[in-house]
């Protein structure tokens, strides 16, 4: 068996453990409810807000980083990647289709690596930590814990494997962080004679 035989096999046994056996009837209809976009859209649109009313111009420019990044990572991940490694989902893979729990009332058809849902929710937690590393130094676990249980939902529902939200995780990471650097780099909230 090869080393990326090995890798499918162990990330097919860890799907099937949270997709088909870690789980209770609360968790059947929260997590569902948890990957709906009008949950955690209102939060975003608050920081689009409340940050260029708190830090002006810069925060009109932090807020155009925030757009730039959830663009950027939603089209790397959707259209790139997706386009380029052609893996099917759970709910498409015959050899798990049979035992396999689907929560959803469809099965989206693109490609299962990387999912969507955790990149883009690492790039944001990611540029929000980096941009904001001053403010939130007591908080800012919880970012990241709430993108972890987005992207272990996408496992739970049945719609992506492990393999697929951590590389989502890692690419989402990289580009929230890249995008804050250079927001930092290039603006920075904290400049005294720009707030």
């Amino acid at each position: 068996m090869s080393l990326l035989d090995e890798i499918k096999n162990v990330d097919h046994k860890i799907f099937s453990k949270i997709n088909g056996e870690w789980h209770n009837s609360f968790l059947d209809t929260f997590l569902p409810f948890l990957r709906q976009s009008y949950l955690w859209i209102p939060f975003y649109f608050f920081l689009l807000i409340f940050v260029p009313l708190n830090f002006k111009k810069n925060g009109f420019y932090w807020s155009l980083f925030f757009l730039l990044t959830a663009s950027l990572s939603d089209y790397i991940s959707s259209t790139i990647v997706k386009g380029t490694i052609l893996r099917l989902r759970p709910c498409q893979n015959p050899l798990i289709i049979e035992h396999l729990r689907l929560l959803l009332h469809y099965c989206p058809g693109n490609s299962s690596f990387t999912s969507s849902h955790a990149t883009n929710h690492f790039a944001v937690a990611m540029f929000i930590y980096t941009t904001f590393k001053q403010q939130i130094s007591k908080w800012w676990a919880l970012l990241f814990v709430w993108a972890i249980i987005i992207s272990y939902t996408q496992v739970y529902v049945g719609i992506h494997f492990p393999l697929d939200v951590t590389g989502g995780a890692i690419l989402g990471s990289i580009i929230g962080y890249l995008t804050g650097q250079i927001f930092n780099k290039r603006i920075n909230l904290y400049k005294p004679e720009n707030r």
